[in-house]
């Protein structure tokens, strides 16, 4: 087998969440620019039809609109999706929302709210999407489920984000418990623990040069994480190459796991305020998975 048969996602039939911006959308990306035909959901048409239209350039993709915070909304994407394919070769559960606030004020909707998005939603989109995974499963070729988690659910993080942290360390458990039930029906199931990406989520933070210095200089490789960091770890798992990993949870954070605490900004009090203030402000189920 040639290299570019081993990581070849060329004709897998895929369905990313929280595929309009941010990670999702460099996930989306690049599957699509390597052959894979691929649907995007989210919440905001806007952003998605958007999104739908720039990777379209490239090969294929289509926007199915989902909110996924309800069980509703999963089923109405799970259905979406049986309409226009009848095998899903990847599933990549990226949707995901997140919430800051101190701790004595933090109001339960919200912890409602993301554990919903970033637990609940990946459980009852796997369910739903059993038959289409299952016409796609072989020994050769196992099904992929990919789930993106967090170095949040990993360590604990300097933000006041309670519920985000804790309903990624579920995740990676869920994935986990999914991929020893699901490994006798030749599907996988692995997750990806993003650390920092350069996402709309992320831009308050990382727009200030002088915090981006400081958030840089604490992750060992030197950098944030770029589109086609999150890209090829996505087709790795997607592709030939991936077929033989379930259970895994593959951090993607330039090596930011290892750092010790006392590596962490000196300046982390006023980014945790600075944080938890976007975050009440912006906590939505399109943002994607990023720490």
């Amino acid at each position: 087998m040639t290299s570019e048969d081993l990581f070849s996602v060329a004709g897998k039939r895929v369905l990313v969440t929280g595929g309009s911006r941010g990670i999702g959308a460099m996930i989306a990306a690049g599957l699509v620019r390597n052959g894979a035909d691929v649907i995007v959901s989210a919440r905001k048409v806007a952003d998605l039809e958007r999104t739908a239209a720039l990777l379209s350039r490239d090969g294929a993709c289509r926007a199915v609109t989902a909110d996924l915070s309800t069980e509703a909304g999963a089923g109405q994407l799970a259905t979406a999706v049986a309409e226009r394919f009848d095998r899903l070769d990847v599933l990549v559960n990226n949707a995901g929302a997140t919430w800051g606030a101190p701790l004595a004020d933090f109001p339960t909707p919200a912890w409602d709210k993301v554990f919903n998005t970033n637990v609940r939603a990946v459980f009852l989109l796997v369910t739903q999407l059993l038959p289409l995974l299952r016409a796609a499963a072989s020994e050769e070729n196992p099904a992929r489920v990919i789930n993106v988690g967090s170095i949040a659910g990993l360590r604990v993080p300097g933000w006041e984000n309670y519920a985000y942290s804790a309903s990624k360390a579920a995740l990676h458990m869920l994935t986990q418990h999914l991929a020893y039930r699901l490994a006798r029906e030749r599907i996988t199931v692995n997750a990806i623990a993003p650390g920092y990406f350069e996402t709309r989520m992320s831009a308050f933070l990382f727009d200030d040069s002088d915090v981006r210095t400081d958030v840089e200089r604490t992750v060992p490789l030197g950098r944030l994480g770029r589109p086609d960091d999150m890209a090829g770890v996505v087709r790795f798992l997607a592709s030939h190459a991936g077929a033989y990993l379930t259970g895994s949870v593959v951090t993607v954070d330039g090596g930011l796991i290892l750092a010790p605490s006392e590596d962490r900004p000196a300046n982390l009090s006023d980014l945790t305020m600075r944080c938890s203030n976007h975050l009440t402000r912006s906590g939505d189920p399109d943002g994607g998975g990023n720490s």
